[in-house]
């Protein structure tokens, strides 16, 4: 079930609707009625991968209660583990069985083997990625004592499949989610607000910025060799914008219906793109993802506590593996060790840290130093991101290749002024509200008949440029 499907569109106020008319004196039954909203709203890509999640979340469970009762070290790391190899082994297998299968056929292949192995025809459980994640860190933190497990299963199935960000994060922890299933959730009309304005924003980001994006992407993607440089400077500028306006947007819908329900999420973008440098925009971009990564395996690994070596080992770990969970192709791969590349250099000379204020703080443009600073890790971005969409290593290589020809300066083929116009609009409108939550978060502040043109304004250009239905692109994460 999409966010901006029909069927949502008829589930969500039906769900609000039933979920305060049951009141905040019963916790209880709203959590129940959250869970079992959230298990319809699942089992609607395909019901058979129910049965996976709830596995997965009882699983978990009982290893959370036995760790709190066991003391006996070994005993507890048993539990640990097998929490681990349960969670890691069913997203292994769903996500990365037929790509191992046809990389060690492959090798063989290279060095004049042959191994007969069949890969199989396994569909992926959409979300499997965030969820396995999210259950994780909870079985983790628990290992560690930094929480208390819940002794409520229904609890813990709502912290696990909370229908608003089980598909596509934000990435929750258990020290910030769970609590609120014990609370009472009052309706505070400026909450709901707030998350209505979220979500409309969110929408804009995902059916007029992603969605119209993706068309003209995926037409220079797929004939690449078929247009000079300049036109693949387009189609890599397109698409990242509209891998930031999906994600981000699903992110925004996510928080902003949450708020609805009286839930708080984490935010998980801050605007990326206006970031000084590499280190600013991993602080700044999938900011559940890259804390999960830090928190779970960079720290543990010695962080950037060690020597050279070991600094430079532990980077080119976590990025690749965050590439590597984003998809079972060696792009992904790629895509991280290029994004530690240039990382590194701001590890070892200690600048990773330089950016952390908000950009020209204060005032409305930014300096000539900060817009140069804004326009090279932008572009950085951007030929990282051609790895990230194209379908194989080899095919992104030429893609950058024929990009940097002379033919770079020439006329592009295609040029959608409309489309680039709402990019320009977008990145303003961004600019603007870069101090909030969200772009259009503090627009309270202006005066009513202003605030409401405005709103009109973006409804109305979700209604004239909604582009073809694309599915969210982290749903194949």
């Amino acid at each position: 079930m999409l966010f901006n499907s029909f069927e949502f569109f008829i589930f969500l106020p039906i769900v609000f609707g039933f979920y305060w008319l049951i009141g905040n004196k019963r916790v209880k039954q709203q959590n129940i009625l959250i869970a079992f909203a959230s298990y319809i709203f699942y089992g609607w890509w395909d019901w058979r991968f129910l049965f996976l999640i709830l596995f997965s979340s009882v699983v978990d469970y009982s290893v959370g209660l036995r760790l709190n009762s066991e003391e006996k070290p070994s005993k507890r790391k048993l539990l640990l583990w097998i929490s681990i190899v349960v969670n890691l082994g069913f997203l292994g297998f769903f996500k990365y069985y037929n790509f191992f299968i046809d990389s060690l056929v492959e090798s063989f292949t290279f060095f004049g083997g042959k191994l007969n192995l069949n890969t199989l025809n396994i569909i992926l459980p959409v979300g499997i990625s965030f969820y396995t994640f999210q259950t994780l860190s909870y079985t983790i933190d628990t290992y560690n004592k930094k929480i208390k497990p819940t002794k409520d299963l229904i609890v813990f199935m709502t912290f696990v499949s909370f229908f608003p960000q089980l598909v596509a994060g934000p990435i929750e922890r258990a020290t910030n989610l769970l609590p609120q299933f014990y609370k009472k959730r009052e309706f505070v009309y400026k909450d709901a607000i707030d998350g209505l304005r979220q979500v409309l924003w969110g929408l804009f980001k995902k059916v007029v910025i992603a969605d119209n994006c993706a068309r003209y992407a995926n037409m220079i993607f797929n004939n690449s060799d078929d247009y000079v440089g300049s036109t693949l400077l387009i189609g890599a500028f397109f698409f990242a914008f509209q891998i930031y306006g999906d994600f981000s947007g699903y992110s925004d819908i996510a928080i902003g219906i949450s708020r609805l329900f009286g839930f708080n999420l984490k935010r998980n973008f801050a605007f990326p793109y206006f970031s000084r440098d590499i280190a600013e925009f991993w602080r700044r971009w999938h900011i559940s993802l890259s804390t999960w990564f830090r928190d779970y395996l960079y720290i543990p690994l010695g962080g950037s506590r060690g020597g050279t070596k070991m600094k430079i080992r532990n980077t080119f770990i976590i990025f690749i593996v965050s590439g590597f969970w984003h998809g079972a192709n060696w792009t992904f791969v790629v895509w991280g060790a290029l994004n530690a590349i240039y990382f590194l250099p701001l590890l070892l000379l200690k600048k990773n840290r330089v950016n952390t204020n908000l950009v020209a703080e204060g005032k409305y443009l930014p300096t000539l130093k900060e817009l140069y600073q804004m326009t090279l890790t932008f572009f950085l971005t951007l030929i990282a991101w051609i790895f990230f969409r194209a379908d194989n290593v080899m095919e992104a290589f030429i893609y950058v290749r024929n990009m940097f020809t002379s033919s770079l300066f020439n006329r592009p083929e295609i040029l959608p002024l409309s489309i680039l116009s709402l990019i320009v609009f977008f990145i303003l409108i961004e600019w603007l509200g870069r101090s909030g939550e969200y772009a259009i978060q503090k627009i309270d502040f202006v005066k009513n008949p202003i605030r409401w043109s405005f709103y009109m304004f973006l409804i109305i250009l979700i209604f004239l440029f909604t582009g073809e239905q694309q599915e969210f692109i982290y749903f194949q994460f």
